[in-house]
This record gives C-alpha cells, structure tokens and sequence, in this order.
C-alpha cells in the first residue's frame, strides 16, 4: 500500500489483506537497516484475524522515498503523518529496536492516538558502542557482520536452519546490505545506529503514555539486553514477556513471539 506522507511516497505492507481504516490497526515499525518484510508472519496473522494492518517501511528503506530522517523524533512525528494518511485515528503501534524508540515517542507525542504499545528487543538508553559506531564509519559491511552474529542467540543456526532453504545469519545480512546499499548518499548503517545512541527522549515519552504497555525481551538478546529495558519497563508498567531468542527474535523464535504479542494486543 502507497501513502502521501510529508510529500513522499511511503510504502506500508498490510499482511496480504486490503486496508480497513474502520477495523482496528495494528501498525508494525522496523529496526535499523530493516524492511518491513521482518514483520510478515505477526503482520499476516493480524490482518486475517480481524485487524487491519501497516507494516511500514521507514523513509529511505524498502519502497519508501527518502531522505533518511534525522532522529527518533522526526521519525515518530513521520509515523504519525502515516496514519494520517491512511486516515486512523488509533492504533496499536508495535516497535523493533529502533522501532521500539520511534514507537515509543509517536505514543508520548499523541498518546489519544495509542491503543496499545508493544515494544519489541527494545533498551533505553539505547547505546551504541563506540567500536561498533568507528566500524560502521569505517566499513559498515563488516560491522553489518558483527551485528549479524550478536542479533542471534547462538552460531547454531546453520544453513537449512529452521527449514530447507532458510539461513537466519543469511538472511538478516543480506536484508542490511540492501538497505544500506539502498541509500549512496549517506552510511544508512552509522545514521541509525547513531539516532539510537543519541535519542535521549525516552522518560519525557513514558511520562505521556496512557495506553496499555508490553515488552517483549530476549532473553539472550546481546544487542539490547533485557535488563537494559528495566527502568524503561517499570516506568511504563508495562508487562513483560521474556522469549528464548536473540535480538532478531522474529525470526529465531516465531510462535513464541506470536503468542507474545497476541497476549499484549489484548
């Protein structure tokens, strides 16, 4: 689905089902060098199950239009011009990583809009290593590598690993490479992760939300380790659910993710 969003065309995936502004919606918003595509398994069971459903990909990734924008405010604040467009009034807004910040602060910035909010292998402050930030300067491909092998739980996951024809490590680097590879004008890669280690807003946002709450956490995510949700969680009351997977748990943990978030929409 294409929207008008701030004068650009923004692409929103709606789980293989034709948008309904009048059902309720669920709107799914990506990590850092992702697509909307990491959400097709919870974005498909949503949208055949009674809700309507914007898997979104963020300005300068996947069919989106550029520019990147340049913080988590403005990305929230472009969310929230995509609902516009798309003519919901309330949503359940549903964030990965980065996305889980960009969720985060479209809710504190129009919490009469947030029915529910689901943040997903999320930490505030979201900080970045300064190795990891020099790496992506320097060569964002291998620190594409080096983020690669920390989203995941362990080396298990071979080729042919959940299935025939799958590979987890595979797959996520090939996502990041085309995105990153997507934007010349600028290290897509370095931006992100810079906007994640910058943003500052997290307890301003929280003291705004009045809608129900959840996280759902990696146990062994290295990349924004559950205890680094800690504060942001008691701060939210929010409930928490703790999954046997990394930082990419939409992938290495499917059904338990599911069943999280079925659980945290109510």
């Amino acid at each position: 689905m294409k929207l008008d969003v701030h004068g650009r065309a923004a692409y929103a995936y709606t789980g293989g089902k034709p948008f309904d502004a009048a059902r309720p919606t669920v709107v799914f918003v990506h990590g850092a060098l992702h697509d909307h595509s990491c959400w097709t398994l919870l974005a498909r069971w949503c949208a055949h199950h009674g809700r309507s459903v914007l898997a979104v990909d963020l300005p300068a990734h996947g069919r989106s239009e550029g520019p990147p924008l340049p913080d988590v405010e403005a990305l929230a604040d472009w969310l929230l011009a995509l609902l516009d467009a798309a003519g919901v009034s309330r949503a359940a807004l549903v964030g990965h990583s980065m996305g889980s910040l960009v969720a985060l602060e479209a809710a504190g910035r129009a919490p009469q809009r947030a029915e529910r909010l689901v943040l997903m292998g999320t930490a505030y402050p979201m900080q970045v290593s300064e190795t990891l930030l020099a790496t992506a300067q320097a060569d964002p491909r291998r620190a594409i590598d080096m983020v690669t092998a920390w989203s995941h739980a362990s080396t298990a996951a071979k080729p042919s690993f959940p299935g025939p024809g799958m590979w987890l490590h595979g797959s996520n680097r090939a996502l990041m490479r085309r995105m990153q590879d997507g934007w010349r004008e600028l290290n897509l890669f370095h931006h992100e992760f810079s906007t994640c280690d910058r943003y500052r807003g997290g307890e301003a946002a929280a003291a705004k939300v009045a809608c129900p709450v959840s996280c759902i956490l990696g146990r062994v995510d290295q990349m924004t380790a559950p205890q680094r949700a800690r504060d942001l969680a008691q701060a939210l009351n929010a409930q928490v659910h703790v999954v046997q997977a990394g930082h990419n748990m939409m992938a290495e943990a499917p059904d338990a993710v599911l069943r999280a978030l079925r659980d945290a929409l109510g």
